[in-house]
């Protein structure tokens, strides 16, 4: 154990390090969620404010799926586990999504964009609605998977074996989704498709689809995350409440529509304000806006965004 002297003070390294990995986790959720609402505003120009509804309703869709027998007594169903549901919540959150983009979302493309602001948040309010009276507000446990039952001893702290298996899944998952936008020919497609859809039409591409699927893909990586969440917070209908408002800080941070710069910006943010809870605490619930309006009063656009 030793200690470390930051802006003239001593501090004891445990404290520190116990915070800014409590800080780079909370910056893996950032991370993924902002990737998400950077993707649906980058390709649709929608602000999804639904997007904390539906991290929600990732965790919730991983907590039924592991108690499907108790929720479903006497049809035989079995209890699906974390591994399946990595794949499953995802996938159920994004057919959802799809849904909510051809019924809703679509009705609002051509509008100006406080019409998309509040419809997805009526959304989400109608979601975290439902599963209160259903629930109510007291957290769901959803235990930690036994593959990852045990910490890494480094020396100078305890690392637990999921904290880092969501650190590193969450910077795999952020930069090869960034990969597959900005360098692969489906992400040229789903970029033209929002640049200029009736030039992409002419080839014979079907756009409202491609748009379709681009909310589908930014919903199932909100799913994803929840899923993740799951085994660290409780699980409940208010677990995204706060969360998306950090989120549309981020994005703002790193640039409106920015991929790489919703990524950097999360797990950066999530890394200072582990680091002000060690240095001021009272200040750790309000560093990441305080760092918003000194991006934006330097630098408009964000981080990496366009000017």
């Amino acid at each position: 154990m030793f200690t470390i002297e930051i802006l003239g003070k001593t501090y004891n390294s445990a404290a520190v390090f116990g915070q800014l990995l409590i800080g780079l986790i909370n910056g893996s959720f950032y991370a993924m969620l902002s990737l998400g609402v950077a993707v649906i505003f980058g390709m649709l120009r929608i602000a999804n404010f639904a997007h904390g509804a539906q991290y929600m309703l990732g965790a919730f869709v991983a907590w039924a799926l592991l108690n499907l027998p108790e929720l479903f007594p006497g049809s035989g169903l079995p209890s699906i586990g974390y591994w399946p549901s990595l794949i499953l919540a995802p996938v159920i959150v994004g057919v959802v999504g799809m849904a909510t983009e051809r019924i809703f979302i679509r009705r609002v493309y051509d509008l100006d964009h406080a019409y998309g602001f509040l419809l997805t948040i009526g959304l989400a309010m109608m979601v975290e609605g439902l599963l209160h009276v259903r629930f109510g507000s007291a957290g769901l446990p959803y235990g930690t998977p036994k593959e990852f039952q045990g910490t890494f001893n480094l020396g100078f702290m305890f690392l637990p074996y999921y904290r880092a298996w969501v650190i590193v899944a969450s910077i795999i998952i952020c930069f090869g989704t960034w990969l597959l936008i900005e360098r692969t020919r489906l992400g040229a497609y789903l970029r033209a498709a929002t640049e200029n859809p009736e030039l992409v039409q002419a080839f014979g591409i079907d756009v409202p689809r491609m748009l379709m699927l681009t909310y589908a893909l930014g919903v199932a990586l909100a799913g994803l995350a929840g899923v993740m969440a799951a085994p660290i917070y409780q699980v409940s209908p208010q677990m995204g409440q706060n969360l998306i408002i950090i989120v549309f800080a981020v994005v703002v941070i790193g640039g409106m529509g920015s991929i790489l710069g919703s990524i950097v910006s999360g797990f950066l943010l999530g890394l200072i304000e582990g680091l002000t809870k060690v240095v001021y605490p009272p200040g750790s619930t309000t560093v990441i806006f305080v760092f918003m309006a000194l991006i934006l009063l330097a630098r408009p656009q964000g981080l990496m965004g366009r000017t």
